[in-house]
């Protein structure tokens, strides 16, 4: 009986997605649960990234990890990987010049798959060494929730998902207006600048009531340049300035189809100055996003259906005041047309169909004599969700991918879920997954001469084979009113990872030749724990610890610049229904440097907010990170790739009507 509640619970949770489609229709509010006054919150327990469709985040065949919209504009959030910080299983690479990129389980952060409802998105850090420029694409206000699959999802989603996927899930239209304005700013206390300051906001509501409905939302956000404590006329991480803008309408011409159109702008600017003393530059990073997106889903007697055309650009231009390299300027664009169908097959079996055709493009100067390269992918997928019992369910899925180089790429998945009792579930699955190599790698013309800082000179190789992660997973969870828990144990066994080797001897007179091979073997494993606890009415416990052993099989010794153990901790206090106020810890473990460098040491980073309901539409919130100013690479570079901001001071409103 409990697989046919929990089968039951999908049908009315996609239904009642389908009636906020008709704007008329019970309020939004009321439905999905208050979070505060105007403001509209998904349930928590219903994610889509597993299994592209609604389930409950218990019953999803996929260790996932949900961050509420909610709770990310009640502290500073710069960007997608301040987002996801802090999340089980979840590590922020240092990729260069004070950057970030999202690792999952170890892997690195180009294995990790970003997509905004569910769509990919232009990624730069495939052909610009030190991007992060995907971080950027949607601003706080307008998210509704983060979710986060760990593991590799290359049976939905394809090439790149080998480590994971970060997908960000927007606010949309509800039956009434309502809307948001949120503001903060950050001030650190150390004199080296660095402070902070973003506003945004989130509108939405019916146009014609139970026909046309709009969203719309916009930010802007600045950060100084913090300077370099050991020489304050360099910079240890860039000025940021960036604006963001969206707007989104939704037709319901009856009550079975729903029509989104939608248009999304960003540009950002980074600037700083590097170099040494005697020939320090300044460097210009000019980036600008769009996004546009056309969907049609339908309800129907026999099942559901969804289309989708969309397409993502990021441009990038660059200079340097040197007049040397700037690898630049860059065009990335993808453009998708994909659709599925979902329907059931009796009692036992809900199937997902589907296919799609992405065509990938990447224009810059060095890519070859032309300039531009391109690819067109197609894939075909299929899920089957099945009903074993009244407890158990298993589900089978897989997608088959056409790469113009290399054929067709078979990603199968497949994964168990027992319901022991109403609180207790076992889930456990294998899978496999892969990353082609990207347009530049593969380019026989390909050439480069701003590797090693300009010192070396990299070809690519159309020789090069993807990459692939065959993947294991079990997990248990134990779900009760009042405390919760979870253990999941993973193991990636990764083969053919494209790594960079220098060559012996080099064509080019004083320079470095470097060369694209796939070289490494890597294995990745550990243990993922979580808890939560309601400790009385007013004191809340929520902790996660990750413990990774990752190694690189060909040289048998650890990989660099990963942490064997990771925690997060945090207490929350509500003394008053208007006043809450919470501490977060942080621990990273030591790092494995190389066999001639000592560890990395470990660290611990302390937090503290409060937050306070002036009244129904009106939030305060105040606090101070990094209270012990722990400023990491800024106080000592030779041990730390990254510099932290150090302690400072937040203070910050939401609005909302």
């Amino acid at each position: 009986m409990h697989a046919r509640r929990d089968t039951a619970a999908i049908c009315l949770a996609v239904a009642m997605a389908w009636a906020g489609t008709a704007w008329a229709e019970e309020p939004v509010g009321e439905r999905r649960g208050r979070a505060g006054a105007g403001e509209v919150r998904t349930l928590s327990n219903v994610v889509v990234t597993a299994t592209a469709s609604e389930r409950d985040a218990g019953d999803a065949p996929a260790s996932v990890s949900v961050i509420e919209g909610e709770a990310l504009r009640a502290r500073p959030v710069h960007d997608l990987a301040d987002a996801v910080k802090g999340t089980v299983g979840v590590g922020l690479d240092d990729v260069g010049l004070g950057r970030r990129g999202i690792s999952i389980r170890g892997m690195s952060s180009e294995h990790t798959l970003m997509l905004v409802d569910g769509q990919r998105i232009s990624t730069s850090a495939s052909a610009i060494a030190h991007s992060d420029f995907e971080l950027g694409w949607v601003p706080t206000e307008a998210i509704d929730r983060v979710e986060v699959v760990r593991g590799p999802m290359s049976s939905l989603y394809g090439s790149e998902a080998l480590g994971g996927v970060v997908n960000v899930i927007t606010r949309s239209a509800t039956d009434r207006w309502q809307g948001s304005v949120s503001a903060y700013g950050l001030v650190n206390d150390h004199g080296l600048d660095g402070n902070q300051y973003k506003s945004g906001f989130y509108v939405g509501g019916p146009l014609v009531p139970g026909r046309l409905g709009l969203n719309a939302w916009g930010e802007y956000r600045y950060r100084d340049a913090l300077r370099d404590a050991a020489d304050p006329a360099f910079t240890a991480l860039d000025r940021n300035r960036s604006t963001t803008g969206h707007v989104g309408l939704t037709w319901t011409p009856d009550a079975r189809q729903r029509i989104d159109v939608s248009a999304s702008a960003g540009n950002e600017d980074l600037d700083g100055v590097r170099g040494t003393s005697a020939a320090p530059y300044s460097a210009d990073n000019q980036v600008q996003r769009r996004r546009y997106a056309l969907s049609h889903a339908g309800q129907w007697d026999w099942g559901d259906s969804q289309v989708r055309l969309y397409r993502s650009t990021l441009d990038r231009e660059a200079g340097r005041s040197d007049g040397a390299d700037a690898t630049g300027p860059n065009r990335f664009t993808d453009t998708v047309l994909d659709g599925r169908i979902g329907f059931a097959a009796g009692r036992a079996h809900k199937f997902t169909l589907g296919a799609e055709t992405r065509r990938e493009s990447l224009e810059d100067p060095s890519v070859n004599r032309a300039g531009k390269k391109s690819q067109t992918h197609y894939a075909l997928f299929a899920q089957d969700e099945i009903v074993l019992g009244e407890r158990w369910e298993l589900v089978l899925g897989s997608r088959f991918d056409r790469h113009e180089d290399f054929g067709w790429e078979t990603s199968p998945r497949a994964y168990l879920l027992f319901h022991a009792s109403d609180a207790l579930t076992f889930k456990g699955g294998a899978g496999r997954g892969f990353k082609a190599p990207t347009l530049k790698q593969l380019s026989p013309e390909y050439e480069s001469f701003a590797a090693m800082g300009g010192r070396g000179v990299i070809r690519g190789n159309p020789e090069l084979q993807p990459e692939t992660n065959q993947s294991f997973e079990f997990g248990a969870s134990y779900d009760r009113p009042r405390w919760s828990a979870g253990a999941t144990a993973f193991h990636n066994d990764v083969r053919n990872l494209i790594e960079t080797r220098r060559l012996p001897t080099c064509d080019v007179s004083g320079r470095t030749c470097l060369v694209y091979e796939n070289v490494a073997r890597a294995r990745l494993q550990g243990l993922e724990l979580t808890a939560g606890a309601t400790l009385s009415p007013a004191w809340r416990l929520d902790a996660n610890y990750t413990y990774l052993d990752a190694r690189d099989r060909m040289a048998d010794t650890r990989l660099p610049d990963r942490s064997r153990h990771r925690a997060n901790a945090t207490l929350a206090w509500t003394p008053l229904a208007a006043l809450s106020t919470r501490v977060r810890v942080e621990y990273i473990g030591s790092q494995f440097r190389s066999a001639t460098e000592s560890e990395r040491p470990g660290y611990t980073l302390l937090h503290w907010y409060v937050d306070y309901d002036v009244n129904r539409n009106l939030s305060l919130h105040a606090g101070i990170e990094n209270l012990t100013d722990k400023r990491l690479a800024n106080d000592d570079a030779s041990v730390y790739g990254r510099a932290d901001e150090g302690r400072r001071y937040f203070a910050g409103l939401t609005a909302r009507f």
